[in-house]
């Protein structure tokens, strides 16, 4: 624990700058993933087990798509669009079988299924790490802000969360789409009484869902190295984010990620050896005074 320098860096703007940074590419990166997974929870009531696995996927199509097209525009695309089929054939061809039945069969699927596409990497890609590398858009003089260090591919990258967070809660709280999803969470019964086709609304919310977890993994690609099982770490902390935020939440789990992320951006100035620790402290801490999150209503 070093108190010294985590207020040195607090009362130093270039370090608070270089620090909320990291903070914020880490938070964006697990709300990408978190909204995919809260969003399916909310409307289907299934714990997918196997988000990470769309996750680990993401990065892979994109590596090898940028190898093909040496476009990580295309790369970012073919990601999102694979995860969204790869949704949509996972919710129909497994998770539609075990709707409504116990939670460790869905569970007991889930974890199959990650260890299936586990090996399926290994064979496809090989055991070893891969790096992707920044792509040579990026590969320019970082960005100074109060004396901070911000790469422009960080800046970037937030960006593109931030705008995909807008519209997504306002696709939710304006479209009839939007709409029509939020209805079927509370009462899918009464939904397709309405004459709602919920088959094909259940395999859009698993596309969406995927497609966020593939465009995290793209997105996630050049900053970090490629292997299997990749997918475990960032489920485990998105799970977190979802918790804290409120199962169902997708605002929850906007600010449950960014306050996870500025834990540990800051965390490793102060507390280097426990920044894990500080994340499952806060989420300790939250759910003894708010149970169901901090965006969570009980359910009657």
């Amino acid at each position: 624990m070093d108190l010294d320098a985590l207020g040195t860096c607090l009362t130093t703007p270039a370090c608070v700058v270089t620090q909320a940074t990291s903070g914020l590419i880490v938070g964006m990166l697990l709300f990408l993933v978190a909204a995919g997974l809260t969003l399916i929870f909310g409307v289907l009531k299934i714990v997918n087990f196997a988000h990470g696995t769309f996750y680990m996927l993401g990065g892979y199509v994109a590596f090898s798509t940028l190898a093909l097209t040496d476009s990580y525009a295309l790369a970012v695309v073919a990601a999102a669009l694979a995860m969204a089929l790869f949704g949509v054939l996972f919710e129909r061809l497994l998770i539609a079988r075990v709707y409504g039945s116990n939670v460790l069969m869905q569970l007991l699927i889930c974890y199959a299924v990650v260890l299936i596409f586990d090996d399926v990497v290994k064979i496809v890609w090989g055991p070893d790490f891969h790096a992707m590398g920044m792509p040579p858009a990026f590969q320019v003089a970082p960005l100074f802000i109060a004396g901070g260090v911000v790469p422009p591919f960080y800046a970037v990258l937030i960006g593109i969360a931030a705008v995909i967070a807008i519209v997504l809660g306002a696709g939710l709280a304006l479209t009839r789409l939007g709409k029509t999803v939020r209805a079927a969470a509370h009462n899918p019964a009464m939904v397709s009484a309405l004459g709602v086709n919920t088959t094909m609304l259940f395999a859009i919310v698993f596309a969406v869902g995927g497609a966020l977890a593939g465009l995290a993994g793209a997105l996630a690609a050049p900053v970090r190295s490629l292997s299997p099982g990749m997918g475990f770490s960032i489920l485990i902390e998105s799970f977190i984010v979802t918790v804290i935020g409120g199962m169902g939440s997708i605002a929850g789990a906007l600010v449950a990620a960014l306050v996870i992320g500025l834990l540990r951006g800051f965390g490793t100035i102060g507390f280097p050896m426990f920044t894990d620790g500080l994340t499952y402290v806060a989420m300790i801490l939250i759910l003894v005074t708010r149970p169901h999150g901090l965006f969570g209503r009980e359910v009657a």
